[in-house]
């Protein structure tokens, strides 16, 4: 692509002409050449007035192609224009943008907004290929959810049965390397269940390197970290004690609350890990890249990343690599 593309509005130019969409994505997908997605062969020819590939390996069958095929834009009758635009908007705004805001924005229905917004979540999401965090960690966790006293009877009614504290709530785990030589700050937020030790341990481990330096809350005595040099802070009385404090992860959960509550309005707990992995993507890639870097790095990620109607309403299990 010869012109770099810098604002929403050069954005919307540009990705108008078809063309310029199919080029996109081919230099980003196939930076080596168009290669068939069902079979690998490079023997493909272009057929300009069906805008498709079609693949002469004769080994298989659906030997036709485009660019959208085997990505989370599949089977959409949406255009590119429409699902880039869309894109930019989810990855450079800082407190998210409601599909309703889309629907008016892009003049498609709620409906179709809502499921391309989850559709764009799954190529945000962290494929965790920079291996384990490590150096100094944060840990500790949040609850995530609308207030009881707003919420009509019956459903705080449903809310309390299911809900193990009460509260209405659901609990997030952060886990925040911080930002130090040859390591950049990430977080890597996830759904739990509870706070027990079992729960706690399982999902920190695989996560933080041994041997790292892992501050937390009061509550990380209860979790007993094993194989990390463990430091806490009480904030009864202090949140801040020389380098022992979490505010790296408030800042987090300062940005994801805003964005559920102020947003979004109300995120029910079945699809609140795509919400969390959508504020991971923009906090840990907001420093050392421009708005262009950020659409660039999730239009590379659409590949293998498939989420239909029937998965996202919870029809059938969601088939993603569960990286959560």
């Amino acid at each position: 692509m010869a012109t770099e593309i810098k604002t929403l509005q050069e954005a919307i130019l540009y990705f108008a002409d078809p063309k310029n969409c199919r080029e996109y994505l081919v230099a980003r997908r196939w930076p080596n050449g168009v290669t068939c997605p069902r079979c690998g062969s490079d023997k493909v020819a272009f057929m300009e007035k069906y805008n498709r590939w079609q693949c002469n390996a004769k080994t298989h069958t659906n030997r036709q192609f485009t660019s959208k095929t085997g990505t989370i834009f599949e089977d959409s009758p949406l255009g590119l224009d429409k699902w880039l635009a869309a894109m930019w908007l989810l990855t450079n705004c800082k407190n998210g943008i409601s599909s309703y805001e889309v629907s008016r924005d892009l003049d498609i229905s709620q409906k179709s907004a809502w499921h391309m917004m989850h559709r764009i979540r799954l190529a945000m999401q962290d494929d965790l290929t920079g291996g384990t965090l490590s150096g100094e960690v944060e840990v500790d966790e949040s609850f995530i959810g609308g207030k009881a006293r707003n919420m009509h009877k019956d459903r705080k009614a449903k809310m309390q049965m299911h809900s193990r504290y009460g509260d209405n709530k659901t609990i997030v785990l952060g886990i925040l390397q911080r930002a130090s030589e040859g390591k950049s700050k990430r977080a890597r937020p996830i759904v739990i269940p509870d706070r027990t030790r079992p729960t706690i341990q399982e999902n920190v481990h695989p996560t933080v390197e041994k041997g790292s330096k892992l501050y937390t809350d009061e509550h990380g005595w209860k979790w007993k970290p094993e194989g990390y040099e463990h430091e806490m802070v009480e904030h009864a009385s202090e949140y801040v004690r020389g380098n022992v404090y979490t505010n790296g992860l408030e800042n987090f959960w300062s940005l994801l609350k805003r964005t559920v509550g102020g947003t979004y309005g109300s995120v029910e707990p079945f699809h609140l890990y795509r919400y969390v992995d959508e504020q991971a993507f923009r906090f840990n890639n907001c420093k050392d890249m421009t708005d262009s870097d950020r659409f660039d790095l999730a239009v590379r990620q659409i590949v293998g990343r498939r989420l239909t109607w029937a998965e996202v309403t919870g029809k059938i299990q969601d088939s993603r690599p569960q990286i959560n």
